[in-house]
């Protein structure tokens, strides 16, 4: 399909019905476009990407060859997830890059938000080309692009990292949910029986933790923020808020303050624990948390994550804040 503007006609999804028959016409489009070729994706384990996999999987198996990059800066239990549900359960055709310690080096003493962006975008990139250029037979590639993208940034997914690929590869896009809005994309993930807690992911930036470690990024810092930021998943899922709350996480800043741990005096960082809602991310509201599940999470990061001794809840909306600190 060439044309980038969704059909007037199109009926949104928002059953498992209508999930079911874009499915079936998408599988049938999906054969018909790819054939007997090899079709190449970007596998983050996001919502849009894991979609796109589990569709062509059932399109056309494993001449899908999907590349999941493990940058490092990747949620607590992300990566592995994506090797379960794929590899092991779906049988996917999956290449699993270990890139951690590529990325660290490359983002070694760098402190400016922007230009950690731009390494790991570009970095990401020339992984996947390396990936992508170990391959045979591939004609095509495929991408999570859904219509906000489209509308906002025009057809190629850029923040994906897979727009930049040298011209050379010459691959023909496949994007099978470009139409589609993000809760449809969710609907069609249910029906194609991926676990809730992949479809109901909520939002990550693209380049990960690393704008949530906020300067210049170390390995202990970086495990620090991981660690709690799973503990605050674990409490938020505990008291029903999963599904309420659009966003949260923690952040890590560059910087300590003194505290008391085992009778003296420990200097190590802070957490910073974030929760909004919002509709469009234009603007955002704090999520109000009962003071009880923020005791709880306190107790369980400053003891259970090594070197933080503070927590504190950012009550700014956006504006004057934004959402993510970097």
């Amino acid at each position: 399909m060439t044309n980038n503007l969704r059909p007037a006609t199109m009926q949104r999804i928002e059953t498992p019905a209508l999930a079911e028959a874009f499915i079936a016409e998408q599988v049938e489009a999906l054969r018909a476009q790819i054939g007997t070729a090899k079709v190449l994706l970007a596998l983050s384990g996001g919502v849009d990407s894991s979609v796109v996999a589990a569709l062509l999987i059932r399109a056309v198996g494993r001449q899908l060859v999907a590349v999941h990059v493990n940058h490092g800066l990747l949620r607590k239990g992300e990566s592995e997830q994506v090797l379960k549900v794929f590899r092991d359960n779906l049988g996917a055709n999956l290449v699993y890059v270990d890139a951690r310690e590529r990325f660290l080096a490359k983002l070694a003493g760098v402190a400016e938000a922007e230009t950690k962006r731009k390494i790991i975008g570009a970095e990401f990139i020339r992984v996947f080309e390396e990936e992508a250029r170990k391959q045979e037979g591939i004609r095509f590639l495929a991408q999570g692009t859904i219509y906000p993208d489209i509308v906002e940034s025009g057809p190629v997914k850029a923040h994906h990292n897979v727009g930049g690929l040298p011209p050379d590869l010459a691959f023909e896009l496949v994007e099978p949910v470009k139409f589609l809005y993000k809760d449809e994309v969710r609907v069609v993930g249910r029906a194609l029986g991926l676990p809730e807690e992949m479809v109901s992911r909520q939002p990550f930036p693209g380049p990960g933790l690393g704008v949530r470690c906020l300067g210049a990024i170390t390995r202990e810092r970086l495990e620090a923020l991981r660690e709690s930021d799973a503990i605050l998943r674990e409490e938020f899922a505990a008291a029903g808020l999963a599904g309420k709350v659009w966003q949260y996480f923690t952040i890590v800043p560059d910087f300590r303050s003194t505290g008391v741990r085992n009778g003296k005096r420990a200097f190590e960082w802070p957490a910073i624990v974030r929760a909004v809602n919002t509709r469009d991310a234009m603007t955002a509201e704090i999520e109000p948390l009962p003071y009880d599940l923020l005791a709880r999470i306190t107790r369980r990061i400053t003891s259970e994550v090594p070197g933080i001794n503070r927590v504190c809840y950012d009550v700014t909306p956006k504006p004057t804040g934004t959402i993510e600190w970097e």
